[in-house]
């Protein structure tokens, strides 16, 4: 209801003022909508803007009345009131099965994230790539976009060379019940001591890089079969953690089909291509000062050279390529971007995010300080269901490790989630499982309470109408969920998402309190009960944007 009211304000200021941009924005706390086209018309029509603002609030009027929308100037300010017509289309909107989806989009995304190297467990700065891309991609296809969610494995770096060389010589086997990941961590770690107490190993990571590029046989098994085995624990982490991937691409397949000697061979081409010792891109020109290097002095490609094909293989089948990196790839994010521009292909769209820690000190998975997610999500749970115990102890204890498990989810998520990208964050316990506060259970149990109180009050009429001051504000947050989707893609913005979730929350909190519902009598009742109904509906909608669960139960 707010994307067409917002449009139909738009339409009609349009008509009479003949600019395009017609300035729309928040009303605040003074109207729903507001515009400064004012301002630009004085310059044009050499008037005073504030006798601009009333000539088009007249000229309005009539157009707008009959939908319930109030004109007035202020000033030299419009600002648009929406009436009884548009709170009761906004309830009725909001009962809909899928609220807050968008049309069906021709345009095909593709997103690329996590794509940790598997040389060890993820880890709790991993996290944040996962849910930040889980989070874009469940928002795209809320807006309608068809969208294929990728990870793209490493499965022929250095890193994968150490463990290969750790499997062959250090005899290490998984102990009872070890997790894969965890027990590739544990050969990375002892492999990289052997090699800085012995530096003559190093040569043969250099062999075992040669013969992987040259496609030998028993190299490319090994090297694949340990990629493998930590897969299999990441698929397990990230099913914990609700991040489904849909397709794993592995790098190996870009020097396996040519199409890396073909992009290279393309590149050798540019007057910014330079072959001293190494094979390089000199991007100077693009503003990127340093070597864009894409082989190594002993005739070996490096992780680059792959990337590109990749981004080429994307750019051709998808219509929009999103990847989430760390702020530490700016860089070769930068490169990859600049790369892809000079020969006429579609760069990717990145989202840097900053890096999530705990209280407990930074992370190195070649120096074993690591704080994998495992932990963090076990710990997670441990306190979420000793959460639980205190408030629900007569609920049997599988009912309340099940619901401990959604809680601890919507934790982890929501704390990481409600930070935009560009700013770093520590994962504080405390706050993720506040039931009370700004958290994602929080948000749980407004929706647990919505649904709470539909089943307390048995049937009823639905009513669509909004009188007082608290109804009306939770109707106006309600029906701006469908806009906050649609500018959380078209932005690459997720925490807006999360943010306009919490909100909601405090809403319905707030005219919950205010409002009685289930003592109301006759209408009044049906109508806020039909208000109820239609905030349960949009807060389990967001939160399955955000990949919560929406408990009805806590």
């Amino acid at each position: 209801m707010f994307i067409e009211t917002t449009r139909l304000i738009r339409a009609a200021l349009q008509a009479v003022t003949g600019e395009e941009d017609v300035l729309i924005a928040d009303g605040g706390e003074h109207a729903d909508l507001a515009s400064t086209v004012a301002f630009p018309l004085a310059k044009k029509r050499r008037a005073p803007p504030a006798s601009i603002a009333a000539e088009l609030a007249s000229r309005l009027a009539p157009t707008l009345a009959p939908h319930g929308i109030a004109v007035e100037a202020t000033g030299p300010y419009l600002n648009f009131r929406f009436g009884p017509p548009y709170f009761a289309g906004a309830i009725r909107a909001a009962l809909a099965p899928g609220y807050g989806a968008g049309e069906p989009q021709e345009a095909r995304v593709v997103l690329e994230h996590t794509s940790a190297n598997p040389n060890g467990p993820l880890h709790v700065g991993h996290i944040r790539n996962s849910i930040i891309g889980d989070t874009l991609a469940r928002a795209f296809r809320k807006a309608g976009y068809p969208t294929e969610v990728q990870y793209y494995v490493n499965d022929m770096g250095r890193q994968i060379a150490i463990v290969v060389w750790g499997m062959e010589h250090l005899g290490f086997e998984p102990d009872a019940g070890e997790k894969p990941d965890h027990f590739i961590a544990r050969v990375y770690v002892e492999a990289n001591r052997r090699i800085e107490a012995d530096p003559a190993i190093t040569a043969e990571i250099d062999g075992l890089m040669q013969r992987v590029e040259a496609l030998d046989p028993a190299t490319v098994r090994a090297f694949r079969n340990v990629v493998a085995r930590c897969l299999d624990g990441f698929r397990e982490t990230l099913g914990d953690l609700a991040t489904p991937h849909d397709r794993f691409v592995w790098e190996s397949d870009f020097l396996r089909n040519g199409d890396m000697e073909r992009v290279l061979s393309r590149l050798s081409r540019l007057p910014v291509a330079h072959q001293e010792e190494v094979f390089y891109l000199d991007l100077s020109g693009a503003g990127i000062e340093n070597r864009y290097v894409l082989r190594r002095s002993d005739g070996t490609s490096v992780y680059a050279a792959r990337d590109l094909a990749y981004h080429l293989w994307k750019g051709r089948n998808f219509d929009r390529v999103i990847d989430v990196l760390g702020a530490d790839h700016k860089l070769i994010g930068a490169q990859l971007q600049a790369t892809l521009s000079l020969i006429g292909e579609l760069p990717p769209e990145i989202v840097h995010f900053e890096f999530v820690s705990l209280p407990e000190g930074s992370m190195s998975t070649r120096a074993g300080t690591f704080i994998a997610a495992d932990d963090l999500i076990a710990e997670t749970r441990r306190r979420a269901f000793e959460e639980v115990t205190v408030r629900r102890p007569e609920l049997p204890e599988e009912e309340r490790r099940a619901i401990a498990q959604s809680v601890a989810l919507a934790a982890i998520r929501y704390d990481i989630i409600r930070i935009s990208p560009e700013k770093s964050t520590v994962f504080d316990w405390k706050t993720a499982l506040d039931f009370e506060r700004q958290s994602g259970p929080y948000i749980q149990y407004a929706h647990a309470r919505a649904c709470s109180i539909l089943e307390k009050a048995g049937g009823f009429t639905e009513t669509f109408a909004a009188e007082s001051p608290y109804e009306q504000a939770l109707v106006r947050q309600i029906a701006k969920f469908p806009a906050v989707v649609a500018q959380a893609v078209a932005e690459l913005r997720p925490h807006l998402v999360a943010t306009y979730a919490r909100e909601l929350a405090d809403l319905f909190n707030t005219f919950y309190h205010y409002e009685p519902v289930l003592r109301a009598e006759g209408e009044m009742r049906d109508a806020r009960l039909t208000l109820v109904l239609a905030a349960q509906n949009t807060l389990r909608e967001a939160l399955g944007t955000l990949g919560i669960d929406a408990l009805r139960s806590m």
